[in-house]
């Protein structure tokens, strides 16, 4: 268990020294934006060194205090393990972004556009698949799926949007097509390493339903239809528990079935829409 969260620990620090290279070598020079709070946090270093003259705020304290109350609020509403994680991510992003110098490895904005993309969609992926974030907007959409059942792209939408808007405005026009760029191949360097899509469903054929039940219900505020099945080579008796889940409670489904029954077979497929709750009743 130590050997496990210690390897956790790196994975999550390994993420952090991506996104802190991603920014500081090819995104802030050159005015393209990452997504979610740390374009917010790119934007307004940005706006305070260039229109308010305040060169002292960089984008790595700004991007830990904008997620103090949202770490907070993940601590209360989440849980422990997710949101120290996270703010792990966020503490060492934050550390590298002062360590790592900030320099122009290339003049050309394309290059610094989709290599600044790559580098920060592989650090945002790996910390996703052990079972933490970036902070930010993915706390909050792990508290709104918490919650209920809500439309959390829409946040990501509105935000990534402002974002695009302001790059254009308050710099050039061009800015704006190349932080839509960046932001493209985030999303395909994550969807590659781990998954962007909101809903997922899970199918687990295995001989310990009702243990596997009481332990996902345990953890876990969702509903789960149990079916009978048989093995056709083996011709054994088992059970497929059918449930969806989101993105973000994907690393704690894998944990539950490796803990009760590691022999269980799980297919995980992409759901594009789902029709009525997809909670269990409290």
């Amino acid at each position: 268990m130590f050997y496990f969260e210690a390897k956790r620990i790196v994975v999550v620090i390994f993420g952090a020294i991506l996104n802190s290279l991603a920014l500081n070598m090819f995104l802030i020079e050159a005015n393209v934006y990452a997504s979610g709070f740390t374009g917010v946090a790119q934007l307004l270093s940005s706006i305070f060194r260039d229109f308010l003259g305040i060169p002292g705020l960089s984008t790595g304290l700004i991007l830990f205090v904008l997620n103090i109350p949202v770490a907070i609020l993940g601590w209360l509403k989440v849980g422990k393990g997710f949101t120290v994680y996270s703010a792990l991510s966020v503490l060492f992003t934050t550390i590298f972004l002062e360590i790592v110098p900030a320099v122009q490895l290339s003049p050309d904005i394309i290059l610094n556009a989709v290599f600044g993309g790559v580098l920060g969609g592989f650090g945002v992926g790996l910390t996703l698949k052990w079972g933490a974030s970036t902070g930010g907007l993915d706390i909050i959409a792990m508290i709104l799926s918490r919650m209920k059942d809500r439309p959390i792209g829409i946040y990501f939408l509105v935000i990534n949007s402002v974002i695009i808007a302001l790059a254009g405005i308050l710099y050039e026009p061009e800015n704006a097509l190349y932080t839509l760029l960046t932001l493209y191949v985030t999303t395909r360097v994550i969807d590659a390493i781990h998954t962007r899509h909101e809903k997922l469903t899970a199918m687990i054929i295995t001989t310990k339903a009702a243990e596997l039940e009481k332990a996902i219900h345990a953890k876990m505020v969702r509903g789960i239809t149990t079916l009978p099945a048989r093995g056709a080579f083996t011709q054994q008796d088992k059970n497929m528990l059918v449930m969806v889940i989101t993105r973000y409670e994907l690393y704690d489904l894998q944990n539950i079935i490796h803990e009760v029954d590691p022999q269980a077979f799980t297919n995980i497929v992409q759901t594009t829409g789902i029709f009525g709750f997809f909670r269990k009743d409290d």
